[in-house]
């Protein structure tokens, strides 16, 4: 489904439980914009304009560390906001965010989406819980990163986009492996590498961006800290 529908927006995501008349007037207040493969929406430190809504394509939140190496936060898909926190904040953006391939958004400018909210409450209620749980996703995030090993993190991955994204055992993995690498904090030959251990065991199956998954016990063993035999540390 597509998240704009005329002149109003469908009830999906951030507005699946809004009122017609509410989702007519947020999409009245928005402008739409186009951003091509590799092109900038912000950047770390650039003044808030407001909060995006994706409509297709793909977009990637990250940080650069002073080395200029890259850590991918999250991947934003279609029918998700995102650049929400700042909002309110009134503060800058905390990280980049960068168009992974053609991408087309809606911009709720900030000033006339906080006048909106004052007029519709119930509305700061609806982004309160989405904004929860996207601070459970980063505390998910955190969490493997700092206690798991890459195969546990891989593991975790592709768990999660069977089963919360909804993509079954079968799916094609819309990043490229260096960016899958950088969002689970690691390199792509690591990453490489696991990906063969983890195919060689049956556990998966890979053909190019073509993941299968075998053996979903293994891989829930794996998110909760059992070990690949011949295990590769990042």
């Amino acid at each position: 489904m597509s998240v704009v529908e005329g002149k109003t927006i469908a009830p999906v995501g951030f507005f699946a439980d809004m009122p017609e008349d509410l989702r007519r007037k947020l999409r009245g207040i928005a402008t739409e914009k186009t951003f091509g493969k590799g092109e900038m929406i912000f950047y770390e430190g650039d003044e808030s304009l407001g909060f995006y809504l994706l409509i297709s394509g793909l977009i990637k939140i990250y940080k650069l560390s002073p080395e200029g190496k890259e850590q991918i936060l999250q991947f934003i898909r279609p029918n998700e906001t995102f650049g929400e926190v700042v909002v309110f904040s009134g503060k800058a953006f905390p990280a980049n965010a960068e168009a992974v391939k053609g991408s087309h958004v809606l911009l709720f400018p900030r000033k006339d989406f906080l006048n909106f909210i004052h007029r519709n409450p119930d509305v700061a209620l609806t982004m309160l819980a989405i904004l929860s749980e996207r601070l459970r996703r980063f505390t998910l995030q955190v969490e493997n990163l700092s206690l798991k090993e890459v195969p546990g993190r891989l593991a975790t991955y592709f768990l999660y986009l069977s089963r919360e994204e909804g993509k079954g055992e079968t799916f094609t993995l819309e990043i490229s492996k260096g960016q899958l690498a950088s969002l689970l904090g690691t390199i792509p030959e690591t990453l490489s590498r696991i990906l063969s251990r983890m195919k060689d065991q049956r556990i998966i199956e890979v053909d190019g961006n073509h993941i299968r998954l075998l053996d979903f016990s293994r891989l829930i063993s794996l998110s909760e800290g059992d070990k690949l035999t011949s295990d590769v540390n990042s």
